[in-house]
């Protein structure tokens, strides 16, 4: 699980840093800025309940 997530965050981060390099995609960056978060905050959450 945590290679999963792991996994989706660094290609959240490549397609946000793309989204980034060209101006013309700009909401790419957006979206992979939301979806990095979004799995981050799960990531966290399934984490915590994990050591419960």
């Amino acid at each position: 699980m945590l290679i999963l997530v792991i996994t989706l965050l660094v290609t959240w981060l490549i397609v946000a840093v793309i989204g980034f390099a060209f101006e013309a995609l700009f909401w790419l960056a957006i979206v992979g800025i939301v979806l990095f978060v979004g799995t981050a905050a799960i990531g966290f959450a399934r984490r915590k309940a994990l050591h419960r």
